[in-house]
């Protein structure tokens, strides 16, 4: 019987998750520890992303188990959704990344992770200069092959200005199952969810050894979950305005 090479990708996605699980385990655990310090402190955890980055924005905000403590830094226009063309133009220049550090306003202490898979566009490089500028501690989620890659329109690449970088090993142009004449199904938006709920499993595992309570949201489905979630909001939402 023939082997359904489709099927056959479904192993080939849970070895890449493997082995970007393996590459980051120590940038994981460095990461870890500068979040709980943020954590300690009160500090906030910025979050950007561009393009289709932006989904790994939405998974890191306002999510049922996530940290309460994460300023979104986005824009309309930076979604696909609001117009794909557009989102791109965006992303390639610079512009707006004045306006949007001034709106989340960093602090020396804080944290920013910059999702981008190319790790080149001008918008995320714009905002990791800013952030780094602002005295925080930057991590970037790109893939070092894409990365590699890419035309450098901002001059330097994100790798060149992280404190810490998570490295996704997506294939160049993200899409990863190639049949010789059709490439599809990319893995940047699996592989980036992946690795910063990773992150995030060692940060609770880390925080218990600690005895460190951590700012988690409770799904606002459940019983109790809106009262659970009431503390996290008075406290957050003066220094998150997306709230």
């Amino acid at each position: 019987m023939a082997t359904d090479p489709a099927a056959g990708f479904g192993e080939t996605m849970r070895e890449h998750l493997r082995e970007a699980e393996g590459r980051n385990t120590d940038a994981i655990d460095r990461i870890v520890e500068r979040v709980l310090d943020a954590v300690k402190n009160g500090a906030r955890l910025h979050v950007t992303g561009t393009g289709h980055s932006s989904a790994l924005v939405l998974e890191a905000f306002y999510r049922a188990g996530g940290l309460a403590c994460v300023n979104p830094i986005t824009h309309p226009g930076l979604v696909p959704l609001t117009g794909g063309i557009a989102s791109t133009v965006l992303e390639r220049s610079s512009d707006l990344a004045e306006v949007l550090l001034a709106q989340a306003a960093p602090t020396a202490g804080e944290i920013a992770v910059v999702f981008s898979s190319s790790g080149a566009n001008p918008l995320p490089v714009g905002l990791a200069q800013g952030m780094k500028a602002a005295g925080v501690w930057v991590v970037a989620v790109s893939s070092l092959p894409h990365l590699h890659a890419a035309p450098a329109r901002a001059g330097v690449k994100l790798d060149e200005i992280a404190d810490e970088l998570l490295d996704t090993g997506v294939p160049v142009g993200d899409a990863a199952f190639d049949t010789g004449q059709t490439r599809t199904a990319p893995l940047s938006s699996l592989t980036s969810i992946y690795l910063w709920n990773l992150l995030l499993a060692r940060l609770a595992e880390r925080a218990e050894q600690e005895a460190v309570s951590l700012p988690l949201w409770t799904s606002a489905n459940v019983v109790g979950g809106d009262e659970r979630n009431a503390d996290l909001l008075a406290e957050y939402r003066p220094r998150i305005p997306l709230l």
